[in-house]
């Protein structure tokens, strides 16, 4: 059962990489709880939010699994992240630069969608190469 899992969580990921919020409808809870992204709004809609923000900053950004594991209803994933610094993000005017940043997540699929997610994102990094101090 752990490749449909994969497959839910690849399709995740596919929805950061293109943008499309409808599929997220088929891929994401209506209570989904990213319990890493403190700040964010529980649900569909907070994940949406989540998505419009970083295509708003990095418009090309791509999202490349390096990694997946799956033992029951958990997925693992170790990614490797990469966009241009086209818009704003966390109050960082857009600077043209090309960032590359790191995550490792842990989500919870159950009835085809995701659950619940923990993560951890090199944010320092990512802001170290936007010029942050």
């Amino acid at each position: 059962m752990a490749h449909h899992e994969k497959g839910v969580v690849r399709k995740f990921y596919e929805v950061f990489n293109t943008g499309d919020l409808d599929a997220a409808d088929g891929v994401v809870a209506v209570n989904y709880d990213n319990h890493s992204v403190p700040g964010q709004r529980i649900g569909l809609e907070g994940f949406k939010q989540a998505v419009r923000s970083f295509r708003t900053a990095f418009p090309d950004l791509r999202i490349t699994i390096e990694e997946e594991l799956a033992e029951g209803d958990i997925v693992a994933t170790r990614t490797l992240n990469r966009g241009t610094h086209r818009g704003e993000f966390q109050g960082i005017a857009p600077t043209g630069k090309p960032v590359t940043w790191g995550t490792h997540a842990f989500f919870r699929v159950a009835d085809g969608k995701i659950q619940e997610a923990w993560g951890q994102w090199d944010q320092l990094g990512l802001l170290k190469q936007l010029g942050a101090r």
